[in-house]
């Protein structure tokens, strides 16, 4: 490495990742790693295509079937269902960008992301369906992310 250029780190703390190490194999495999996270990229993107797609389809049928125009509750819950889903590939996808263009790890953004995941299983929870294990483990999967999330934006 040249003396007069720094190693790049990700500066969250607990987070070092020097990206330009002296040693040639571990350089290359860094670049291999960057162009398998930009291929993730372009994946993600043609996911949140396929589920606007997904969407406007599921909605399109729904609302064709009789009673015309009309939406039962089960299916505005599956309709917000599949909309969380693309928000949360798009969520994933800016994880992914970020992480490309400052080479840092957005913990942060990783913690709202799996709070939006969550609360999409919340919110189209079947009640009569689940059993209450299912409904406790959700709620402390959600209060753990939620005291984290917490903590890191106090932190910040």
């Amino acid at each position: 490495m040249a003396k007069d250029k720094k190693p790049r780190h990700i500066h969250e703390p607990g987070h070092e990742l020097h990206l330009e190490h002296e040693d040639l194999t571990i350089r290359f495999l860094h670049r291999i790693i960057r162009i398998a996270v930009k291929v993730l990229a372009i994946l993600m993107v043609l996911v949140i295509v396929w589920g606007i797609g997904d969407v406007i389809y599921v909605l399109y049928q729904r609302l064709t079937q009789p009673p015309f125009m009309l939406l039962q509750i089960n299916d505005i819950l599956a309709t917000f269902g599949a909309f969380l889903a693309v928000l949360i590939a798009i969520e994933i996808f800016i994880n992914i960008s970020m992480y490309l263009s400052t080479d840092v790890i957005p913990v942060r953004l990783v913690i709202a992301t799996a709070l939006m995941a969550i609360a999409r299983k919340v919110i189209i929870l079947d009640f009569e369906q689940v059993t209450p294990p299912y409904v406790y483990g959700t709620a402390a999967v959600v209060f753990a992310l939620g005291i984290t999330y917490w903590l890191i934006a106090k932190r910040t």
